[in-house]
């Protein structure tokens, strides 16, 4: 199994990001799928969490609101949609079940002025 996320960059306080996980190896409709975060010596935090029908969705609370996780299970692909983004939400992104496979390289959000 192999997750390769994409869609990190360099943004301003205020804007927007789309993140995407492409999986193989793997059929993802079979699975929930999450959304993590981690900074370097930090523990990974939680963010997202789409139910593998993507009908149940849940969210950390420091997202909750401007934050969107979707899946499109046809492409096998899973989305965060960030909105209003702080300095804080600062790290990189990674996608996975709970840690069910290896983690991918992730990728960076870097959110400054």
């Amino acid at each position: 199994v192999q997750l390769v996320e994409s869609g990190g960059g360099l943004v301003q306080p205020g804007q927007s990001l789309t993140l995407s996980c492409a999986a193989s190896g793997v059929t993802l409709i079979n699975y929930d799928m999450s959304w993590y975060r981690r900074t370097s010596g930090k523990e990974r935090e939680w963010v997202a969490t789409i139910e593998r029908s993507g009908g149940g969705r849940v969210y950390a609370d420091s997202v909750k609101g401007r934050f969107t996780i979707s899946r499109d299970n046809d492409k096998n692909m899973v989305y965060l949609q960030m909105r209003k983004l702080k300095p804080e939400d600062t790290d990189v992104y990674y996608c996975n079940d709970d840690s069910r496979w290896p983690w991918g390289e992730g990728t960076q959000v870097t959110v400054s002025a």
